[in-house]
């Protein structure tokens, strides 16, 4: 029995690969923004920290040295300067995440147009494949038919 062959078939390799290349593309910055949120999400629960310890030293009625409470106010300034760096990173992450999901779409939408034609084309080829059939069926049913009638 002949073998369905599509004629586009590497132009639908190309695209599927295309789509997985910009789906691994996609999940790449997925985690990227992923990490940057946990990141950023970690250095406010350590910036809570620091303020919760300097409300602490600085209580009043407390006697307490200047130096590590300057060390202390310092690293929650670092910690308030990391969060916000880290932050406007995770926009631009989001932002190159959202045109890539674009370009994820167009690879998506052009694999299905190739692969709906190779529908398109599998289903004409199994109807034409069914009619030779049904021809050959009756081609023999008439041969038998009529080499029977000869008998008579």
């Amino acid at each position: 029995m002949p073998r369905f062959r599509f004629e586009y078939e590497t132009l639908l390799r190309v695209r599927r690969r295309a789509e997985r290349d910009v789906q691994l593309e996609f999940a790449a910055i997925e985690r990227e923004r992923l990490a940057m949120e946990e990141a950023i999400r970690s250095r406010h629960r350590a910036a809570r920290a620091c303020r919760e310890d300097l409300r602490v030293a600085l209580a009043p009625g407390r006697r307490t040295a200047m130096g590590p409470v300057r060390l202390q106010a310092g690293a929650s300034l670092r910690l308030q300067s990391q969060t916000h760096r880290l932050a406007i990173e995770l926009a631009g992450a989001m932002r190159r995440q959202d045109e890539v999901r674009g370009r994820l779409l167009e690879a998506t939408r052009a694999r299905k147009a190739v692969e709906l034609l190779r529908e398109k084309r599998l289903a004409e080829w199994k109807r034409e494949q069914d009619r030779r059939e049904a021809a050959e069926q009756d081609d023999l049913v008439t041969a038998r038919a009529s080499g029977r009638s000869g008998d008579l």
